[in-house]
């Protein structure tokens, strides 16, 4: 087996389950240790092509010649050997202690998360942005992040932060787009506020009590749609301010939908209005 033409993959290390890279693997992947330089799991050719494609920087690339079974696969793996800080080969049987998929390709790599600053971020007359506020559940997080990729939002801001966004539910969750789509955090609610309404952004907050119905609102303009967590909602720091709640009507015995659902709704509304569906 060849990585590339002329390169024997025998010049990489082999390792196994005991060494300390295949153990940061494992913590990152079982949530189990701190992620100070935001690192998270890349498995299979799906995941490793975007973080090639975007240009993210590969901290170490695990190769599993056995598995490779595409020349797509094989050129993406030489491509990672070279542009990652440091690469291994691994055996069939550490790749899938490794991998929480089934088939991971015979890839695996540990990418750095990409890092927006509030200071980067530009907007258009129409921007649109979701406020996540103490989201718990990182799959919930995840499907949120593929959304704003869907109806092409701008920005993802978090606020009261539960789960970080290297976590590898977020990434699976998010079908990969938590390596793409730009977000930020505030750890202080009320700075968040005031650097939207610096921007001219117009607020609603997301909410099922005394809300306006989602389709009688004005989406013109920079709109900002606030969520809250799944067990308590929006903090109230976000109830100071006179914003508008909006909400999507309960037509049956459930008194709320789930937050990922309910956020869909009114994003996907707001981006029809402002692009006139």
């Amino acid at each position: 087996m060849w990585l590339v033409v002329g390169d024997p993959v025998d010049e990489l290390q082999q390792i196994g389950p005991a060494h300390p890279a295949v153990k940061d693997v494992l913590a990152i992947e079982r949530n189990t240790a701190p992620n100070r330089f935001g690192l998270v799991v890349t498995e299979g050719l799906w995941s490793v092509k975007l973080a090639l494609d975007h240009d993210l920087r590969i901290d170490k690339f695990f190769l599993c010649p056995e598995l490779i079974r595409s020349e797509d696969a094989r050129g993406s793996a030489a491509e990672l050997v070279k542009r990652a800080r440091r690469s291994f080969r691994v055996s069939e049987k550490t790749l899938a202690r490794m991998s929480e998929r089934g088939e991971p390709d015979g890839l695996l790599a540990l990418v750095e998360m990409p890092q927006w600053s509030p200071e980067q971020i530009d907007f258009g007359d129409s921007a649109l942005v979701l406020v996540t506020d103490g989201i718990e559940i990182p799959g919930n997080l995840g499907t949120l992040i593929r959304t704003l990729d869907a109806c092409k939002a701008d920005l993802l801001i978090m606020t009261n932060r539960r789960t970080r966004m290297s976590h590898p539910k977020v990434l699976r969750g998010s079908q990969g787009m938590s390596l793409v789509v730009p977000h930020i955090e505030f750890e202080d609610t009320a700075e968040a506020i005031t650097w939207l309404e610096r921007r001219r952004f117009t607020i609603y907050l997301a909410d099922t009590d005394e809300s306006v119905n989602y389709r009688r609102v004005d989406y013109r303009g920079r709109t900002a749609i606030v969520v809250g967590s799944e067990r308590y909602g929006i903090s109230k720091p976000w109830y100071e301010h006179g914003f508008t709640r909006i909400g999507v009507p309960m037509l049956g015995e459930a008194d709320s939908l789930n937050v990922s659902v309910s956020a869909s709704v009114l994003l996907y509304e707001a981006r029809a209005r402002k692009a006139g569906w």
